[in-house]
């Protein structure tokens, strides 16, 4: 089986890559300096702050899955320049705004421009089955390139232009990435559904109704509701309670993420290579509470924020590339898409329930936000220690010459009959066969017989 992806698929990815960065580094831009400069806006209150720095995460859970089936209709590239715009329009509409409101209405329109399920669909239609996992990770270092950039150039251009103008900003990089869509990004030769990189309508009560999935789900949810609540108040313990100037606070966010994911990636590896992803899942989940814990206690202590936000990242680090594999691991051959774009919906809920919630508890105090954070991790812990232990397979997909409904039921059997094979399913319409395999014990020699 060839898994090298080819030079005009690797340029295809990278450039949508650059796509999906360009946008999501305008939104972590926002998110360290928000609180900071949202006591300048009128009629400001703590909720409001907290609903506005979370409101697109409502707006993106709404749209992100109807963008994905709109552009199978329409075409990618038309829903998601419409995407982009829309989101461009979000940034204008806060940067021109003076009020609380106002900016709350911008960054709803930002997250109504949902683009991934779009640009992810556009990845598939571009590349071959077999190089889809190796794209899929090219996309996501993109992502976490942008949190990194977008938590340390905030505080930094907050500082030097101000936060209306990195609105505009961010609508110019919105524009830019248009331009990098048209120039850069080929036109597929034919688009359709792909079942292992969209959510097909029809799986949506499978993939609720499963219970592994879901756990799985609260788990993003969890994870994203307690770093969108933090932002809420850490940028003010850093900048009133630990005393470091707001313009400074960028240099401690790009060495401690840098440094968490060093950190983090030797237990990802070994959690992979040992076959221990539930105890260092449960592990990292543990971490998490323990830097709650701390921050209660030490968020007036510069180097104990710096220490406990180390720690928190390097377990955000561990989780954020785990839950997505583990996604993947748990969802039927034939529903990894679906899966996917339920996990993302609940993802982006989490965001908007830790704004929500961070905002609201702030009026108390900023400590009262950690024990919220604290108990969001013990709940998920007890959660994570029900879960199983993952199947180290690997989704496959082959292309078959099927003749009809019943020749897809035998070469199903034949599928399963071959040594490695775990889960089968052929689907007539696509002539694709969606498997989840074994690397250690496939019959590769058997898998290629059944294609001839």
């Amino acid at each position: 089986m060839n898994t090298d992806i080819t030079p005009q698929e690797r340029r295809a990815v990278w450039a949508l890559g650059g796509i999906m960065a360009l946008r999501m580094i305008g939104l972590f831009m926002i998110l360290p300096v928000f609180s900071l400069y949202a006591t300048q806006l009128q009629n400001v209150t703590p909720t409001l702050i907290g609903l506005t720095i979370g409101i697109y995460g409502l707006t993106q859970a709404v749209f992100q899955i109807p963008f994905g089936m709109l552009s199978d209709r329409f075409g990618r590239k038309p829903i998601i320049t419409m995407g982009l715009i829309l989101f461009a329009i979000g940034c204008v509409v806060a940067a021109l705004s003076t009020t609380i409101e106002g900016v709350l209405i911008g960054r709803a329109l930002q997250g109504a421009g949902a683009i991934s399920a779009a640009l992810m669909a556009l990845v598939a239609d571009l590349t071959a089955e077999e190089h889809r996992s190796k794209a899929m990770g090219i996309l996501g270092m993109g992502i976490g390139m942008a949190f990194m950039v977008g938590m340390a150039a905030g505080p930094v251009l907050s500082h030097l232009i101000g936060v209306p103008r990195m609105f505009w900003l961010i609508a110019v990089l919105a524009f830019l990435a248009i331009g990098v869509l048209y120039l850069l990004v080929p036109n597929p030769k034919e688009s359709h559904i792909h079942r292992d990189a969209e959510a097909v309508p029809s799986q949506f009560k499978r993939v609720l109704k499963d219970f592994n999935l879901m756990r799985l789900n609260a788990g993003t949810l969890l994870l994203h509701s307690q770093l969108t609540a933090m932002f809420v108040v850490i940028p003010l313990a850093l900048q009133q309670d630990a005393g470091l100037p707001a313009e400074q606070h960028g240099w401690i966010y790009l060495p401690m993420m840098v440094f968490a994911m060093l950190a983090a990636v030797p237990f990802i590896v070994i959690s992979e290579k040992k076959h221990r992803v539930k105890f260092f899942f449960i592990l990292a989940i543990a971490t998490l509470a323990f830097v709650q814990i701390g921050l209660v206690f030490l968020h007036q202590s510069l180097i104990g924020l710096v220490i406990l936000l180390w720690l928190f990242f390097t377990a955000f680090t561990f989780l954020e590339a785990n839950l997505p594999s583990l996604i993947s691991r748990t969802a039927p051959a034939d529903s990894k898409g679906t899966a996917l774009g339920v996990f993302a919906t609940w993802q982006f809920l989490g965001a908007f329930v830790g704004g929500v919630m961070g905002g609201w508890l702030h009026k108390f105090g900023i400590m009262e936000v950690f024990v919220f954070c604290g108990i969001l991790n013990l709940l998920w812990l007890g959660v994570a220690f029900s879960m199983q232990a993952p199947r180290y397979l690997s989704n496959h997909l082959l292309h078959l010459n099927c003749k009809d409904e019943q020749h897809a039921q035998t070469l199903t059997q034949q599928l399963l009959a071959i040594s490695g094979v775990a889960e089968a399913v052929v689907v007539y319409e696509e002539q694709v066969a969606y498997l989840k395999i074994d690397k250690t014990l496939l019959d590769e020699n058997a898998l290629e017989q059944v294609l001839i």
